[in-house]
C-alpha cells in the first residue's frame, strides 16, 4: 500500500476511535491557496486532520537566459496530518503526507530572431517551440508547526499553520517544429539545466495559512 494511503487509513481509523471528541470543519486561506478541511481531536495531545488546498490556475511570463516563456501554473494538494500538542494547549507540531498536483508548463515560440539555446545560437520560426515542464512529486511529506485544532469543546475556532511540503521539482524540456532537428541534445540538456537552476530550483513549497472553523 502506498504511504499516503496508509496514513489516510490510519487517520480515518483514529478519527473513528476518537468520535467522543468534538470534530471541527474549517476553511483556510493563505499560501499556497484556499481550501477546506476536517479535524478530529483524539484527546488533549493529539488530533488527526485532512484538508484540501488549491491555488487554481495562473498564467504568466518567464525570462530564462534570454528566452521568453509563456507559463501556466497549476497547484492543488490534499493532505492527511497528525497534530501533536506537547503542552496540551493550542501550540502544535504537525507531520503528514500530501498528494499534489503542482505543475508549471512553459512554452517559448520562435520569432525568426536569433535565440541562444545552450551554447548555440539558433533561428527558430513561429512554427518552432520549446516546451518545458516543472513538476513537484505527486506524493510528499509535510512538516510544520501551528496553533489550533485542539480539543476545546464546541463553538467557533481559529487556527494558524506554518510549514512546508518537502519535495524536489523535476524539469523536462523538448523542442518541436520544422527546425527541431537542428537543436542538439547537448544544447537542450544545458537549457534544461538552466531551467532547473532557475524556475525549477524548488525543494519545498511553504505553507502559511489562517483558518476559521466550527467545532461541534
Amino acid at each position: 500500500m502506498k504511504p499516503y494511503r496508509t496514513l489516510a487509513a490510519l487517520g480515518l481509523a483514529a478519527g473513528l476511535l476518537g468520535t467522543a471528541q468534538a470534530g471541527e470543519v474549517y476553511g483556510q486561506l493563505g499560501f499556497p491557496g484556499a481550501g477546506l478541511g476536517f479535524a478530529q481531536p483524539l484527546n488533549s495531545h493529539f488530533t488527526v486532520r485532512a484538508d484540501y488546498l488549491t491555488l487554481g490556475t495562473h498564467d504568466d511570463q518567464y525570462d530564462e537566459e534570454g528566452i521568453r516563456y509563456e507559463g501556466t501554473l497549476k497547484f492543488a494538494r490534499g493532505g492527511v496530518f497528525a497534530d501533536w500538542f506537547p503542552m496540551a494547549g493550542g501550540f502544535r507540531v504537525t507531520a503528514g503526507i500530501t498528494a499534489n498536483n503542482m505543475k508549471l508548463a512553459l512554452t517559448a515560440r520562435g520569432t525568426n530572431q536569433p535565440v541562444e539555446i545552450g551554447d548555440t545560437t539558433y533561428v527558430l520560426t513561429p512554427q518552432d517551440r520549446i516546451d518545458a515542464e516543472v513538476k513537484l512529486p505527486s506524493t510528499t511529506p509535510y512538516l510544520g508547526i501551528g496553533w489550533g485544532h485542539h480539543d476545546a469543546g464546541t463553538g467557533l475556532r481559529f487556527s494558524f499553520d506554518l510549514g512546508a511540503i518537502i519535495g524536489k521539482a523535476k524539469v523536462r524540456t523538448s523542442v518541436s517544429g520544422p527546425n527541431a532537428n537542428l537543436v542538439s541534445q547537448q544544447d537542450l540538456d544545458k537549457e534544461t539545466a538552466e531551467l532547473r537552476d532557475g524556475v525549477g530550483k524548488v525543494k519545498a513549497i511553504p505553507q502559511i495559512s489562517f483558518a476559521i472553523g466550527y467545532s461541534f
